[in-house]
């Protein structure tokens, strides 16, 4: 195909893409140092429409080191309707790191499977995928490192870094082989590219990126609730058997006297005020995740453990029904983009469970979505937790007699009317399923670290103690292991 033909036709597809909004795109290179990677994507960018592209190349800075190592690429995944294109990406980071032994061969797998999860989560989520190895041999990668180097006009684009990188042409050779084989898929295929003058390599590339435009959008046949083959015991396998807790165990009755109730309440916010504090100091983030049954206290629950904490230290995220920009993009990203920094605290009302519970008994998500989302959940908290975040899962319980009750009371108190709406009554119709729901998630999404526990709620003094007991329980144990 001519190159003005080619040029044409790709740039009409992105604007069918772009139009559709209906998938996004991504464009990967990685590959051996000096194979014109970034003339490559500077030509490829004029032959689009740049308005509907967005280019990335770049090393972690301070804020992305300060949370889980997936956040800095989540926080750039391209909306339906763009192109994305990442040199090196989050292959660069294993791949040299492997190369310079900075990773051992075990957490080089590791990375290799994060990869392989993290892919068929956007592929299944309508994200196209295309990688490319740019490759050279080593004694033409080192006449073209001379070339540049004799040449005034073109030396600036040496860097001590390209020629460590020739240096390590063997290793990222064999590296590089292996972690295409261990992460090609269907819906993340691989090309490898011979080393060529740039203006054949721009035709090969563009071919390739208007072949990917037009196919029909690839997603993972099949993504299993355990985590892939070969993987460490740091990744999720099966799915845990089920925990002690199940929604259906019995209330507390008794109620706590009000004068009792004010004195501890005091003491366990002190307490919490004490222990985020020292977290903040040592810069240990936290997360918590707040679900429950609707009118078991969780906004009460919040205000009574946010009492307790710096303003500048924390950030309540109420997740409702997805915005506009949100819908535009991949279904964790909304949870991903709100992690919090090193230090500081995200307090989720309500979170990434809704897709297992709500979405999944009202059938906002497919089954096949909430189904994968199990495995999707206990490696994002895995990813968490690898980075040392305190992560806190409560499940605020209510008994049906005391829902009513509660109910009622909204009903007929005029400031508290806007709590209660139609879809509360609707969800109390659908008890058994919600409870059917919320037991699977307990049982699935059980592991260590990542425990969940179970607010009893029909007293909601004991609840709101039991909520701060157990965050200051969570945070206690990590500054003990601290030390």
């Amino acid at each position: 195909m001519k190159t003005h033909t080619l040029r044409a036709r790709l740039l009409e597809a992105q604007l069918d893409l772009a139009h559709r909004q209906e998938r996004s795109v991504i464009l990967l290179l990685t590959g051996h140092a000096v194979t014109y990677k970034g003339q490559l994507v500077n030509e490829l960018n004029h032959w689009l429409e740049n308005r509907h592209t967005e280019v990335h190349a770049l090393g972690p800075s301070s804020e992305e080191r300060e949370r889980p190592y997936w956040w800095r690429f989540w926080r750039r995944v391209p909306d339906r309707g763009r192109i994305g294109i990442f040199i090196h990406g989050w292959y660069g980071d294993a791949l040299f790191a492997r190369a310079e032994r900075r990773l051992s061969p075990g957490a080089f797998r590791d990375r290799l499977a994060e990869i392989r999860a993290f892919e068929a989560e956007l592929a299944a989520e309508g994200v196209m995928l295309l990688k490319l190895w740019m490759d050279i041999g080593r004694r033409e990668q080192r006449r073209h490192l001379q070339a540049l180097q004799a040449d005034p006009i073109r030396a600036w684009q040496l860097s001590p870094t390209d020629w460590q990188r020739h240096l390590q042409h063997a290793a990222i050779t064999v590296l590089g082989r292996e972690m295409r084989h261990a992460t090609a898929a269907d819906h993340a295929p691989w090309h490898r590219l011979a080393f060529r003058d740039p203006a054949i390599q721009l035709q090969r590339v563009g071919g390739l990126l208007h072949q990917t435009l037009v196919a029909p959008c690839a997603r993972p046949t099949e993504v299993p609730e355990s985590a892939p083959d070969g993987v460490s015991e740091r990744v999720p396998g099966e799915a845990p058997a089920p925990p002690s807790i199940r929604l259906s165990d019995p209330r507390i009755k008794t109620s706590l006297k009000k004068s009792r109730y004010a004195a501890r309440l005091a003491k366990e916010q002190g307490r919490l005020a004490i222990n985020a504090r020292e977290a903040a100091r040592r810069r240990i983030p936290m997360v918590l995740a707040f679900e429950g049954l609707d009118a078991a206290g969780k906004g009460g629950s919040i205000h009574r453990l946010t009492a307790a904490l710096d303003a500048r230290q924390y950030r309540v995220h109420r997740i409702a029904a997805p915005s506009d920009e949100e819908l535009a993009l991949p279904w964790a990203w909304r949870f991903w983009r709100r992690l919090p920094a090193d230090g500081r605290i995200a307090i989720f009302d309500r979170s990434w469970y809704g897709r297992v519970l709500v979405e999944r008994v009202e059938k906002l998500a497919s089954e096949p979505a909430w189904r994968r989302a199990y495995a999707e959940i206990r490696e994002f908290e895995r990813q968490l937790l690898a980075h040392g975040t305190v992560l806190g899962k409560l499940f605020l319980a209510i008994s049906q007699e005391e829902q009513l009750r509660r109910f009622k009371a909204r009903a007929a108190t005029p400031h508290k009317r806007h709590k209660l709406t139609e879809e509360d009554w609707r969800n109390r119709e659908r008890w058994d399923d919600y409870r059917q729901a919320i037991d699977e998630m307990f049982a699935r999404t059980q592991s260590p670290g990542a425990e969940w526990t179970l607010i009893a709620c029909d007293d909601k003094r004991r609840a709101r103690l039991a909520v701060l007991e157990e965050v200051n329980r969570r945070l206690e144990m990590r500054l003990d292991s601290a030390h």
